[in-house]
């Protein structure tokens, strides 16, 4: 038999998007406020991110001490935080799902809902690479997981397939296990992560960079023995390893949200929000890497904090949105989040990926050929897989009757 219970909000998935959000309502006294989180501890992937990077430039952390740091405040605000615990699937009407853990199935009815899933990496099968099925093959996050949090042991000779920030951090992550980075292989003309950290890995510890070059075949029985890789110009050649890390390309880890019928944005492949988190569900909210993958745990947090403050006026009555005015982006930019204007929201700006380098990048912000808003980025700034930022100033400019919103680099 399922048991039901019911709570004030609910929160899955207990990162920093999750954690923040429930921090901030159960600090404002929003009543019971319970977090889902299907592993057994809290912290979400900072917990196995052992480098730095995360706090603030007054307090850096660790990625587990920034996990650490923002599950305690969530419980000292009284928030509830339950691990092991899955949400499967939602009932027919309102904020009600379906969840199973230590305790058996139950049903938990919320008077609003904050989804927190954040977002994976698609592993080497999705990414249709071919070989028999040898150990050896990682994502960034199996791999941290592995070394960081069981102590396994990994391997002598590693290839990263990948040169954004995650790869670089796997790179480091195999060097702290006592394996030798090969190579980092990147179809991109230069590495997306930032100059100084590609420099370091090149010259301080002597990691090539092999750019326009794609990981095309896994080799070896049992073992990974190698992979063979092909050049920009069709030339293929054999790199021997015996670890393989497929690092980068990440999508939202939305089944809840489609399960639940939200609507999804095509770009980011995550719910639909305006600025202030509304999904197409009343009652739900979605904030994090669920709706754009994928961001620093930092903007996570930011986003779970200003969705906790939306809950707040939707449990004091407001009335939940229209689905408002989409926001598009044209080629060569991918996606922007939020991807709604409704005159409801509680902006605080956009984030936007491009597809590739733009050396002098001006983005233009336009609704049925009117000029919103113009905004000169700095020289050599847009690169992919490379946050860009964009403020929602123009969003009073809007018409709320009138066509999408689209933002183009001309």
């Amino acid at each position: 038999m399922t048991a039901a219970r019911r709570v004030d909000v609910l929160v899955v998935g207990a990162g920093p998007a999750g954690l923040a959000a429930a921090a901030r309502l159960a600090l404002a006294g929003a009543g019971r406020v319970e977090v889902l989180e299907r592993e057994a501890r809290p912290g979400g992937v900072p917990r196995t991110c052992a480098h730095g990077g995360f706090g603030t430039w007054t307090r850096p952390l660790t990625g587990p001490g920034y996990a650490c740091l923002l599950t305690e405040a969530a419980e000292r605000a009284g928030a509830t935080l339950r691990t092991g615990v899955t949400a499967l699937d939602w009932a027919a009407a309102g904020p009600v799902l379906t969840v199973v853990g230590p305790g058996g199935p139950e049903t938990v009815e919320a008077r609003a809902v904050v989804l927190a899933t954040g977002a994976r990496e698609r592993p080497r099968t999705a990414r249709l690479v071919p070989g028999t099925r040898p150990a050896g093959v990682y994502t960034t996050g199996e791999l941290q997981r592995a070394v960081h949090l069981f102590g396994q042991h990994i391997g002598t000779r590693a290839v990263v397939a990948g040169a954004e920030e995650v790869s670089y951090a796997a790179a480091g992550t195999l060097r702290a296990a006592g394996a030798e980075v090969v190579a980092l292989v990147t179809e991109h003309p230069s590495a997306q992560a930032g100059p100084a950290r590609a420099q370091a890995a090149r010259l301080r510890h002597g990691i090539p960079l092999l750019t326009g070059t794609t990981v095309t075949e896994l080799l070896g029985h049992g073992r990974l023995s190698g992979v063979r890789v092909r050049h920009r110009d069709g030339r293929t050649a054999v790199l021997a390893c015996d670890t393989v890390v497929f690092t980068g390309d990440f999508v939202p880890d939305h089944e809840l949200a489609r399960r639940g019928g939200l609507a999804m944005d095509p770009g980011t492949r995550g719910p639909a929000v305006d600025g202030s988190a509304h999904t197409s569900r009343p009652g739900v909210f979605a904030a994090g890497n669920l709706l754009h993958a994928v961001e620093p745990a930092g903007t996570a947090a930011r986003e779970g904090a200003r969705a906790g403050r939306a809950v707040l006026d939707h449990l004091a009555g407001a009335p939940w949105p229209d689905p408002g005015v989409p926001v598009v982006v044209s080629e060569p930019l991918r996606w922007i989040a939020p991807n709604r204007v409704t005159p409801a929201a509680r902006p605080g700006g956009h984030v936007l990926r491009t597809g590739v380098p733009l050396p002098h990048p001006v983005l233009y912000v336009r609704q049925d050929g009117r000029l919103l808003h113009r905004r000169r980025l700095g020289p050599g700034t847009a690169h992919p897989n490379r946050t860009l930022t964009l403020p929602a100033h123009w969003h009073d400019r809007v018409d709320p009757e009138g066509g999408e919103v689209r933002v183009s680099t001309d």
